[in-house]
């Protein structure tokens, strides 16, 4: 037979498990994937195109910057979707992120 104190301790003890149960933070991965990609696809332009996409950012830099935390929030959404599996969500955001970036430019440019 428990006392009074016993119980109040299994109670507490109780709690404490219930509370410390973490979710682990799978948006940590895809927010940085997310973030990197988009500057990787950034720099892609530079490559194809040389010096000269620098004055062609000069006059759209918004519509690219607008870019940005929509790149990190596929990377959240990817994450969040594989369970913070690497090997789906890393591959999957540099794909759709590059493809829009690419799309924006594309639009853009008028090719």
């Amino acid at each position: 037979m428990q006392t009074l104190s016993q119980l109040f301790t299994d109670i507490t003890r109780k709690k404490q498990t219930e509370e410390e149960k973490e979710e682990p933070s799978y948006s940590m991965l895809g927010g940085c994937s997310g973030f990197v990609f988009f500057w990787l696809a950034l720099a892609i332009p530079f490559l194809v195109y040389g010096s000269n996409t620098l004055f062609f950012l000069l006059y759209t830099w918004p519509f690219f910057i607008a870019l940005m935390p929509i790149s990190v929030l596929i990377g959240i959404a990817f994450s969040m979707l594989f369970s913070g599996s690497v090997w789906k969500t890393v591959p999957l955001t540099g794909l759709v992120v590059i493809g829009m970036f690419w799309t924006v430019f594309s639009f853009l440019s008028g090719w």
